[in-house]
């Protein structure tokens, strides 16, 4: 795929217009207030997998509406005083997998804890969370249209709730220092990452990649692929719906979630992103109300910087942890 979006001069200056909800802030304040009113309950088990250098554990913690969401943490066997830690959500349709697919971090020295996505986990991966919760509205087959009508049943209400308290589980295992925690993740992961920063202003770093569920409306006009084309689907048929949905989605939008986000920040994007336009991701860029960073990858699509990126990643992270 050649060049689609914007030039590369004037993305590093992209700021659109956001449309934004009066009552943004007390919208996820008492989202947060209302899933904060069940106990975390978070539990740690030991498990086994063969691996020698790491110690994994089964993780289950109440997210939203006191849903128990599994995950995983893996802790370097060789450690002293408390780690650092990453928090990382997942890519569209992924779910945890096991122990095995998560080795970088902890390879480094880190603590790690991978959150298992709600109701997803069939596509590329397995995941072991059901979502036990849903929108009224027929909704496009997918996650993207579930509950769009109204901001409180909307799928990812639920999705950055169970984010949030991902951290904050995170920091209730004694091995953690609960200080320096960070979020990363790609395409959905990297949307779930800005939002998790914005609604935990005192997550220390944040690394999206190629971050998914920004933009929305630029997204669904500039690209005609999955998953933002769930969204056009939908509108194809609900004609009378589209000021409503994007209202709906005003809330859930890594633009104005990126003007609440204060962590040190690195994101990444490819010029020849069909998936999630790079302009969508600039969008969320350069509105971060942190100190940021961004790799651009030129001639990559969703892929982004690959293994080039992890590398990035890695050194961004030493520099500011050690």
């Amino acid at each position: 795929m050649a060049f689609f979006d914007l030039p590369q001069d004037k993305l590093l200056t992209y700021c659109p217009i956001r449309y934004e909800a009066e009552d943004f802030d007390a919208f996820w304040k008492d989202t947060l207030s209302e899933t904060r009113q069940y106990p975390i309950a978070t539990k740690f088990e030991l498990i086994h997998y063969g691996l020698k250098a790491q110690e994994s554990y089964d993780v289950t913690f109440n997210g939203f509406a006191g849903q128990p969401i599994k995950g995983w943490l893996l802790l370097p066997r060789q450690r002293t005083g408390k780690l650092p830690c990453v928090v990382e959500y997942i890519g569209y349709g992924g779910g945890r997998g096991f122990p095995t697919d998560w080795l970088l971090w902890s390879s480094l020295g880190y603590a790690h804890l991978i959150m298992d996505t709600r109701g997803q986990g069939s596509a590329w991966q397995k995941g072991d969370t059901p979502d036990n919760e849903a929108g009224g509205n027929p909704f496009h087959p997918g996650f993207m249209t579930q509950g769009i009508l109204n901001p409180v049943t909307y799928y990812y209400r639920r999705v950055f709730s169970d984010a949030v308290r991902a951290i904050e589980a995170a920091r209730e295992n004694p091995a953690i220092d609960p200080q320096r925690i960070a979020v990363t993740g790609g395409s959905q992961g990297g949307g779930i990452a800005i939002a998790a920063a914005a609604l935990a202003p005192d997550v220390q770093i944040a690394m999206p990649e190629v971050p998914f569920l920004c933009h929305y409306r630029r997204a669904t006009e500039l690209v005609d692929t999955y998953p933002y084309k769930e969204i056009a689907n939908y509108l194809n048929s609900h004609r009378d719906q589209v000021e409503q949905v994007f209202q709906t989605l005003s809330y859930f939008d890594g633009v104005n979630l990126a003007t609440r986000a204060k962590a040190r920040a690195l994101f990444s994007t490819g010029l020849m992103d069909m998936i999630c336009p790079p302009s969508t991701v600039y969008a969320a860029f350069n509105y971060w109300n942190g100190p940021k960073e961004i790799r651009t990858y030129i001639y990559n699509g969703h892929e982004g910087g690959g293994d080039f990126h992890t590398i990035e990643k890695i050194k961004f992270v030493q520099n500011i942890w050690g």
